[in-house]
């Protein structure tokens, strides 16, 4: 599937899906969050845990938005 499909089809996803749009809900809040620490001049070192942990968090989401895009993209394909 080319890029704009899969863009499409998220946006599809946010638009009809509860636990897409959880998850895309959830990543942006990380994403806020690292913003600020990462803008920090002289972090804490708890600042700097909090970032590494969100980054990992962040990464779990994406995964977990990654494996409902391609289940969709599988039902497509079944269809």
């Amino acid at each position: 599937m080319e890029q704009s499909a899969t863009a499409s089809l998220k946006e599809h996803l946010l638009a009809t899906d509860e636990e897409y749009r959880e998850l895309a809900r959830q990543h942006q809040e990380f994403e806020t969050r690292l913003s600020e620490l990462t803008s920090l001049a002289y972090p804490t070192e708890e600042e700097m845990l909090e970032e590494s942990l969100l980054k990992k968090k962040k990464l779990l989401l994406n995964d977990k938005m990654e494996a409902i895009v391609h289940r969709y993209k599988r039902q497509a394909i079944g269809k």
